[in-house]
């Protein structure tokens, strides 16, 4: 069974993933093609920064908008778990 969670920010964050999805693509064509490292580097770097992106947008609507703002034992616990990835 699926369960459907969605926020607001899921279409940005997904849009981010396929930037970062395309950028992968030409880091794995560049060092195919012999491109300089540096060059290589420096879009590797930008797949990073992509993907740190979304995973910090996807965090923190999670964190806005899934969690109680009494905190609670179970909230408090899962602002743990979730935490851990930023």
């Amino acid at each position: 069974m699926i369960s459907e969670h969605s926020h607001a920010s899921h279409g940005k964050v997904v849009a981010r993933l396929k930037r970062a999805e395309g950028h992968l693509r030409s880091v794995i064509a560049m060092i195919e093609n012999g491109k300089p490292c540096v060059d290589v580097a420096q879009q590797l770097q930008a797949v990073e920064s992509a993907i740190a992106n979304a995973k910090r947008t996807l965090i923190h609507d999670h964190m806005d908008h899934c969690l109680d703002a009494e905190g609670s034992e179970t909230d408090r616990a899962e602002l743990r778990a979730i935490s851990r990835y930023l």
